[in-house]
């Protein structure tokens, strides 16, 4: 097992650097270790955020020492299994294929030389995982895609993309929470919110995660809506 490295991310943050690959394990170690920060440190923290093999920690340089604090980081982090499952809620996202929703759906089929069912039947077929919550708010990054429908960017990004969008590109899937410029494939939408500031719990989705997509037809989709 690799130790992780703790170095300065300017006079105000450390980062905790794991090894540098996205899998399961290496996330759900950096989601134990951001739990056991504040369970360990509480209100001497200001923020912490969770990477794919990393995690920043925020504090106040005026009242908490930078090399007091590093330690703190070294000892939890060697208490920290070297394997874990650490999986959180299981999310059931609906999702509305295609058409206005999903006008990149027909491009990718070609590039995966498949048909459009057969990209909704891939996308929606396995369990991802949430690894990073960031861009922002709420936009969730999920891995890992099935590999038939590994595409690159979009070339010329859109300057807007609809809240709700759900996407693909560099082998990762996502949820656009609101309106936003975005350079990923729009294979559908979510009547779901990912991100609403007004809700008790602002956020649908976080690190650790696991999320299905559900195909439901714009009937469905229009129904889910209305009880938002």
């Amino acid at each position: 097992m690799e130790d992780p490295r703790i170095v300065p991310a300017g006079d105000a943050a450390l980062l905790v650097e794991f090894p540098a690959r996205i899998d399961p394990a290496t996330s759900a170690r950096v989601i134990a270790l951001a739990e056991a920060v504040r369970a360990r440190s509480g209100a001497k923290v200001r923020d912490l955020v969770v990477g794919y093999c990393s995690l920043t920690v925020y504090f106040d340089p005026l009242t908490l020492d930078a090399g007091w604090l590093a330690s703190e980081l070294r000892a939890l982090t060697a208490n920290v299994p070297a394997s874990l499952s650490a999986d959180g809620a299981l999310i059931d996202v609906p999702v509305c294929y295609g058409g206005e929703f999903g006008p990149d759906l027909g491009e990718v089929a070609a590039r995966a030389a498949c048909s459009e069912e057969e990209v909704v039947a891939l996308h929606s077929g396995r369990t991802y995982r949430v690894y990073v919550v960031g861009f922002v708010p709420g936009f969730p990054y999920m891995a890992a895609l099935d590999p038939r429908l590994a595409v690159p960017r979009r070339a010329t990004p859109r300057t807007k993309v609809p809240a709700g969008s759900v996407a693909i590109a560099a082998g990762q899937t996502g949820i656009y929470p609101m309106e936003t410029p975005g350079g990923w494939h729009l294979l559908g939408r979510t009547p779901l919110r990912p991100y609403d500031a007004a809700r008790r719990e602002p956020f649908l989705f976080r690190p650790g995660d696991r999320v299905r997509f559900q195909p439901i037809d714009r009937a469905q989709f229009e129904k889910v809506a209305g009880a938002q």
